[in-house]
């Protein structure tokens, strides 16, 4: 579990079936990430589709004291898609045990190329 500057720096540990390694901060979430069965992650556009390219089963927490919240946007259309479930801090616990992960949609990865293409063909001034 990564955890960020707060004071409050909960113990590494087992927790019922649960191995949790508590740290601050890693160059690479990586391994963790491709030895990881569910990913619980902030809502940062990075971390949910590091996780999500990765296949793996996401639960996205949002932060509710965001001015103009693009993490709820991210995270609420990529529940709506399927891939995806998302809850607030108060609500893990029962999140974890209502959501049916198994339900879950692997993300198809994009095609970079395609954007690069999309703008040559718009600015192509040869047309």
């Amino acid at each position: 579990m990564q955890i960020g500057r707060g004071t409050y720096e909960p113990q590494s540990g087992r927790r019922g079936n649960i191995q949790v390694e508590v740290f601050r901060y890693k160059d690479s979430l990586s391994a963790y990430t491709s030895a990881a069965d569910l990913i619980i992650s902030h809502a940062g556009a990075g971390s949910v589709m590091e996780s999500l390219e990765a296949g793996k089963k996401l639960l996205v927490v949002i932060n509710e004291q965001l001015m103009n919240n693009h993490q709820i946007e991210l995270a609420s259309q990529l529940s709506k898609d399927g891939h995806l479930f998302y809850t607030v801090p108060a609500k893990i616990a029962e999140t974890l045990n209502e959501a049916d992960f198994s339900s879950l949609r692997r993300y198809k990865n994009g095609d970079p190329a395609l954007f690069g293409k999309f703008l040559n063909d718009m600015f192509d001034r040869s047309k």
